[in-house]
This record gives C-alpha cells, sequence and structure tokens, in this order.
C-alpha cells in the first residue's frame, strides 16, 4: 500500500464538490508535481477542524510557543486559501481513521488519513475490529495513508477553512435544525407543515 508523504505540502486544504446537500468532501494535498485527493465524511472534517484548533491551543498552554491567531491568518492575505481544489480531483481512497499529533522537535503538526478498510462482507471495519496503528514510518500493509507536515500558521489556515467549508452547505431551519433543502423543508415542529418563506 502507499504512503502518500507530503513534509510539507505546497498546498493542503479541505474542500467539496457538488451542491450543497450532495457535496462531496476532500482532503487534497498538492507539491512535487503531486496531488493527492482523499474523500472523507463533513462530520471527519468538522472534527479535525475542531482538534487541528485544540491541539494549537495545548501547544500554546504546555509549551508556551507563540502560535498565530485566527485572526492574525486573515489579515495576513498569503495564508487564507479560498481557491477551488486542484484539478484533476482523482479519489486516492475514502478516509477512515484520521489521527494528529505535534512534532515538538520539528514544531510540526503532523495530519494522517488512513484509508477504511473493508472486511468480508464490504462493511467497514470499526476500531474495535480493527487494530489501527498511526504514524509508523511505513504503510500498513492493507491500507493507503496520507501523511502531511502542517507549521502552526499552516494548520491554523487549514482549520479556519476547513471550517468555512463545512459552515457553507445548507443553512438550518430555525426551528428543528435541519438542513433546508431548496426545494422546501418539512419541518417536524411545525407537524409536518412548510414553515413560512420555506
Amino acid at each position: 500500500m502507499s504512503l502518500y508523504l507530503y513534509d510539507p505540502p505546497n498546498r493542503f486544504v479541505a474542500g467539496t464538490v457538488g451542491q450543497p446537500g450532495e457535496r462531496t468532501f476532500f482532503l487534497q494535498a498538492s507539491g512535487d508535481g503531486r496531488i493527492t485527493s482523499v474523500v472523507l465524511e463533513k462530520a471527519q472534517v468538522s472534527a479535525l477542524a475542531e482538534r487541528v484548533e485544540e491541539l494549537l491551543e495545548e501547544v500554546r498552554v504546555r509549551f508556551g510557543d507563540p502560535l498565530p491567531e485566527a485572526s492574525e491568518i486573515s489579515e495576513n492575505g498569503a495564508e487564507v486559501d479560498d481557491g477551488p481544489l486542484e484539478q484533476p480531483i482523482d479519489e486516492d481512497f475514502r478516509v477512515g481513521t484520521l489521527a494528529l499529533a505535534w512534532d515538538a522537535e520539528a514544531s510540526r503538526v503532523i495530519i494522517e488519513a488512513q484509508e477504511a478498510v473493508q472486511d468480508a462482507e464490504g462493511e467497514e471495519e470499526s476500531g474495535e475490529q480493527a487494530e489501527v496503528e498511526v504514524f509508523s514510518e511505513t504503510a500498513p500493509a492493507d491500507r493507503d495513508v496520507l501523511r502531511v507536515h502542517l507549521t502552526p500558521t499552516a494548520a491554523r489556515a487549514f482549520a479556519g477553512r476547513a471550517m468555512r467549508v463545512v459552515a457553507a452547505g445548507r443553512p438550518n431551519c430555525p426551528l428543528c435544525g435541519r438542513p433546508l433543502d431548496p426545494a422546501g423543508h418539512i419541518c417536524p415542529r411545525q407537524n409536518g407543515y412548510r414553515p413560512a418563506g420555506a
């Protein structure tokens, strides 16, 4: 199996393809003439962005390292990347396991995405069924791995964009909190009636 290593990438972003409600979420790393695009769930993108922010805050508290604030990144236009995913967008694999670490020697955030492994019935194995080893020197024998090393500034920029990508989907119904579809929304809080304006 392959280990797609970017240390560091020229670009590492979360992005989507498709219309709200039908979007496919990607992590995409590029550099040295290579592009690696992996598919994952919206919830995985959201959780990864939150964990990156939490890790950076923990590093700041524990080691006292001055880390860039989100506002500083926004003001520094070079760090804000709201461009589209690079073409061609070819799915290298679907993500099952995400891992996050801090390399104190290099002062880098390491993000690892491992391919989802299916059992004999075609079902994705859960964490209890499959022993998952992360950050090994070689790729696991049964799955592909994407590993990206980011500076704290690049990691914070990645997390900010990922949160914007997740939030750019369908707006939520103010009554029930479920996503509003362009064709309308039947709200359970209104006994199945469409809310005004929906």
